[in-house]
Formats: C-alpha cells, structure tokens, sequence
C-alpha cells in the first residue's frame, strides 16, 4: 500500500487517504466518433444496420453462443427468453429475492408467477438448495442471477434443470465475459439475458441482448422483438406475435467500440480484485472479499462483491464503516433491496399485475422473509464497483491504505456515531 494509516479520520475532520483521481466511466474511442459520424449521416438508423449485425455476430463469438440480438434493454430481453424457452401464464419462474427489480418484473409482465427464494450469504447468488425446495408442478424455468462479483453455482442449477425438466434464462446484466468452467455466462443455460445500460461493464447508455444456441429460441426471440419478423437475409412475417423491441445503430456503435477494450478491462479489473482479496486478507479485520470458486475460470466484476463481518467490527455497524471509508476516498456501495421489499417496486399498487392475480396462487411477497437476503442487504454486504476496478496501482492502494485506516480507528468510529446519536 503506497500510504500509511495513521492520522485523524476523515469522518472527524481529518484528511481523506485517497487523493488520486479515480477512473471515469464510460470509456469512449476515437473509432466510435468516427462511426457514429458515418452513421448518422448514412440515415441508416436502426433496424438491423451494419452495425448491430456486426456487433450481434463478434459477440456471440466472444460469448461461444450460436446467435445473438440486440434489443432494447435488459429488462425486455428476460420477458423474451423467457417467452422464447416455454414460459406461459400461470407458470412458475424462480428468481432470488436478491437482484434487480426487473429480473422478477420480467417474469410477471408475461403472466408468469415469479416465486423469489432466498441466496448463497457469501457470493449472495441464488440458493441452488431453495431452488429445489420450491419447484412445484407449475414451475417452468429458473433465472440463476450472476450478481455483483459472483457466478452462480450453474453445475447445480443445470443438475436440478435436467431432473426436473426446467428452462434456464441466465441473468448475465453484471457478467459479460464471466467464465464457468470455461464457458461463458449466457452461454450455460437455454439463453442469456444481457444489460447495456449506462452503469454495466459494456454499456451504450441503454440497450440488451439475448444469447442462445437453439434456432427456435433465436427466431422467437427476434419476432418478439422485431415487430413479428423473422431474422436473415430473406426475413419476412413470422406469423408470430411480436413488439418493437428494437436498438439503434448509435447505440450498436458503442458496443462495437466497447467490446474491442472489454477484455482488456476484465483483465485489469481481475488483477486489481485478486490484489485486494490478498491485501484485506494480511491486513485483517472486518471486510473481506468473498470466496472465489475455482470453477470460475474468469470474472467480469460489475462490482468486486465484499462480506462485512460485524463481529469484528467492535459495535461499528456495516453502514457506519461504509461512511468512515467514503469520507477517507473509498467509496463503498450497498446491496439492491430484496426484492419483495423494494421501495422501487411496489407490488400491490394498482399498475401491479399482482393484485390482478390469484392470491391463494402466488407467493405473499408483503410477509416474505429470506433470511439470508435480509441479513447481506442490511448488514454484511458491501460493494467496491468495476469502475474503480479500473484504477491505476497507486488508486488501488489508496483505497487499501483507506481501509486500513478505518480499521485501525473503530473505536473512534464507534465513538463519534455514539456522540452524533445523542445530539
């Protein structure tokens, strides 16, 4: 670490550890200038481009997928894997009660009933054992989520998926270019899911994909999102139902542009989280970076995912260490909302498909408790974003040097939350 951890914290008046100035997201070519000029003076716009083709075909080459599409964003590409495997109204999907709101939202906007079961407290990805424990006769495919820094356990979920009979739509919003035993994220299960919105590890602001290797579910999927017609040179009317699900040129010229830096990015972001796994494990205390499992040949960190232990904390809570660590330059980021409680997502509102269903049929989301997800999301989970995965030896030593700093002052810290409480 390249400065000490002595002094007065900054939470205190003190002066903050980190100085140097941390990665700016996104990262933008002098190449995509370039096309996105050419683009916009061609009026060739949207609707299946130079661009988008190209992209969609180096993308599922990196991925090792058959096919790949562009659509709208990642929200739209769940309900349209999901349409494409099988899933119907009335059916079952199982989601972790830990992801994005719009994993399950997905799901109920097609008429399916999402049961949310509880996660792994560590990698805080879906409980392989609380999936089995809640397939039912109506259950029709399950959305393993790799979350934040972490694969899903996807050799159990493909084991549970053959013996009962399961479609697998992997979430793959926080892990392109994740590797399992080698083989891609969104490219294990039936179809993947992807994210392109402002925040992700390739972004062109908003945007989705789809990955896949069977026809059917490639030509369902793009008929869902292309107005009906079939994909190809000599596309036509599916005679299916369809959406304007659609991208853009510009948008496919930034991922064009992104996916030439991804691997390098992945590289680095795995060389810096290796360095910092190492650094909090010697330096000790209350944050940790979670177990990496070995069949993870490679990580694409949407965010480097850390456990906080409150037991070592000496009476700091988790939200309190965060504040102390932001003040010194080390910004520290907390879990979503489960999301059964998300104040993002109600529910039981009126525009819910919700209230509109069985009640006796779908799973009281206003009483549901898993325990696992309320614990990471109200005490032991923390995040460091792939953003600042990005930085520079001296930046990542810095952050370091500032954790160090927080836990050589919990009594400090203890005390002046003590003090504020009582103001």
């Amino acid at each position: 670490m390249t400065n000490n951890s002595s002094g007065q914290l900054a939470l205190t008046g003190g002066t903050p550890i980190v100085t140097a100035v941390p990665p700016v997201w996104p990262v933008v070519g002098e190449q995509e200038v370039q096309w996105m000029e050419q683009v916009v003076r061609s009026g060739k716009w949207s609707w299946m481009g130079e661009h988008e083709e190209a992209f969609s075909s180096d993308f599922a080459e990196f991925l090792g997928s058959k096919h790949f599409l562009c659509l709208s964003n990642g929200t739209v590409t769940i309900q349209c894997a999901l349409q494409a495997v099988g899933v119907e109204p009335g059916h079952e999907v199982i989601v972790p009660g830990l992801t994005w709101v719009a994993t399950a939202q997905a799901a109920m906007d097609i008429g399916a009933d999402v049961v949310l079961v509880d996660i792994d407290p560590e990698t805080l990805c879906i409980d392989p054992a609380a999936i089995e424990a809640a397939i039912t006769d109506r259950t029709k495919a399950i959305i393993p989520v790799h979350l934040y820094g972490c694969m899903t356990d996807m050799d159990a979920i493909m084991d549970i998926a053959a013996r009962h009979d399961l479609k697998i739509v992997e979430d793959v919003a926080h892990q392109h270019g994740s590797r399992w035993n080698g083989k891609a994220a969104g490219a294990i299960g039936d179809a993947g899911s992807f994210s392109f919105q402002q925040s992700k590890v390739l972004t062109s602001g908003e945007g989705g994909g789809i990955s896949c290797s069977d026809d059917e579910v490639y030509e369902t999927s793009f008929c869902l999102k292309q107005v009906g017609w079939t994909p190809g040179p000599e596309s036509r009317p599916g005679n299916r139902y369809g959406h304007n699900y659609r991208i853009t040129e510009m948008q496919c010229v930034l991922l064009r542009g992104g996916l030439t830096r991804l691997p390098d990015h992945i590289r680095t972001r795995e060389e810096n989280a290796a360095r910092i796994r190492t650094e909090l494990e010697q330096m000790g205390g209350p944050l940790q970076a979670v177990r990496r499992d070995p069949r993870v040949t490679c990580q694409s960190y949407y965010a480097m995912t850390l456990k906080f232990d409150p037991e070592l904390a000496e009476g700091v809570t988790r939200d309190q260490y965060l504040e102390a660590a932001g003040a010194e330059g080390c910004s520290l980021g907390k879990p979503y909302a489960p999301v059964y409680s998300n104040p993002l997502l109600n529910l039981y509102d009126r525009t819910s498909p919700i209230p509109y269903r069985d009640p006796a049929r779908v799973q009281n989301y206003a009483e549901l408790n898993l325990p696992n997800t309320e614990r990471a999301v109200a005490d032991t989970a923390a995040l460091l974003s792939h953003v600042y995965l990005l930085g520079d030896s001296e930046y990542i030593g810095q952050l370091l040097a500032a954790v160090a700093k927080v836990n050589d002052n919990l009594t400090e810290i203890k005390r002046h939350f003590a003090s504020a409480a009582t103001e």
